[in-house]
């Protein structure tokens, strides 16, 4: 494929281009190779569904490649990229056209962003592995990303939180990329069998959680129950081919599109707007086997535990808990408390939201069924309860993150 050639889409493909002679002409520079790519894209066509279209020069290559040559040369409207280099950015800065960048590696580059929140990223990675009662922690990363950077320090100040040290192995993505990643791997398995057991471990992304679970068989360390791992991304091909099936936290993908092209579009229009650099929060965790794990000694807090994931979108509450785990209520709250740092009530809520959270992204239920089918049977104190524990109202929340 002509990389420069203009691509006159059909209304079945990823991007809908309307017809047209005045329409901006914007480059987009995404990798489909990757599902956050794919996800982005996905975004964009969202968005130029709803709009004014563009006339779409869509840039296909490999994650981290240089752009395209022909660059300086171009001209165009609007560019978005995922693969701005510290060159390419020194570039459109000089050359004025408006420009949306993508690209998390370098930190920033003086060009309006819409990027991951990878602090809350990491975050929540914590979370995941904290509710299951792990105490003891590790991160494995990028030396070279600044997004994975941000993500190590999520993920190690929420462990810090709750009184617990998080140990680290940085490498780099570069150098494995030119000399290969077997000596890295070596290096990985070496690492995790000096960590303390049970562990829980994040990957930076999934690409990285699978070298951690390979590298785990390699040590014969079992998985979840002395190492669990959650990745980041979902991707699902990636996901589901490790063994065990890797959890993974899902990254906004398709609404940073959605933003991205929105700011774009406002920028060709010549408007300055105050929020031209921005970081979206993400969705939440798809939890698969790696992390299916209760690395709890208190046998009633465990089987109270169960019951709360399984039934607490059914309308459960610390009563119905307590007529299966025969353990007084203020004995229950104190060792919940000391297993997991909260109240079962208060898991009871966490798995709610999460479920909330999950359909208001992904489904177009109204909020009367979302609240049904979360554990509420009235739809104004769900709505109360969410505004509470998310800090946005139902509403709110799904505008966000459509």
């Amino acid at each position: 494929m002509n990389e420069k050639s203009q691509l006159d889409l059909p209304a079945a493909s990823i991007l809908d281009v309307p017809t047209g002679h005045d329409r901006p002409n914007v480059l987009l520079i995404v990798e489909t190779a990757m599902s956050f790519g794919r996800g982005v894209l996905e975004g964009i066509s969202r968005y130029l569904m709803q709009n004014p279209g563009w006339a779409v020069q869509l840039n296909i290559h490999e994650f981290l490649t240089a752009p395209p040559t022909w660059l300086e040369q171009w001209e165009g409207d609007g560019i978005i990229t995922r693969s701005t280099t510290p060159e390419m950015a020194d570039l459109v800065l000089r050359w004025g056209i408006p420009t949306v960048n993508l690209t998390d590696i370098y930190g920033e580059q003086g060009i309006p962003s819409i990027l991951c929140d990878h602090q809350a990223i990491g975050r929540m990675a914590a979370e995941h592995l904290i509710q299951r009662g792990l105490t003891s922690f590790a991160f494995c990363g990028f030396s070279d990303h600044y997004w994975s950077s941000e993500r190590q320090l999520g993920f190690t100040t929420a462990a810090n939180e709750h009184g617990c040290e998080v140990h680290t192995h940085l490498l780099n993505w570069s150098k494995a990329r030119r000399f290969g990643w077997e000596k890295q791997q070596a290096q990985i398995v070496d690492w995790l069998k000096r960590l303390p057991k049970p562990i829980g471990v994040m990957a930076c992304n999934d690409f990285r959680g699978q070298h951690v679970l390979e590298a785990c068989r390699t040590a014969g360390i079992q998985v979840p129950d002395q190492a669990a791992v959650i990745g980041v991304d979902n991707d699902q091909v990636i996901c589901d081919f490790c063994q065990p099936p890797l959890s993974s936290v899902i990254p906004p993908a398709e609404q940073i599109g959605f933003e991205a092209a929105s700011l774009l579009d406002r920028l060709m229009k010549g408007e300055k707007p105050k929020n031209a650099n921005r970081l979206i929060p993400p969705i939440g965790t798809t939890a698969r086997q790696s992390t299916d794990v209760l690395s709890i000694e208190d046998a009633e807090v465990v089987m109270a535990i169960k019951i709360i994931r399984e039934r607490a979108c059914l309308g459960l509450n610390v009563t119905d808990i307590l007529q299966e785990v025969l353990i007084a209520r203020s004995s229950l709250e104190r060792r919940f408390r000391k297993a997991i740092g909260r109240s079962p009530q208060a898991e009871i809520r966490d798995v709610q939201m999460k479920r909330a959270r999950q359909l208001l992204v992904e489904t177009d239920l109204s909020l009367a069924q979302i609240a049904s089918l979360t554990g509420f049977k009235h739809s104004e104190y769900f709505s109360v309860v969410f505004k509470r524990e998310v800090g946005q109202t139902p509403g709110q929340y799904r505008s966000m993150m459509s």
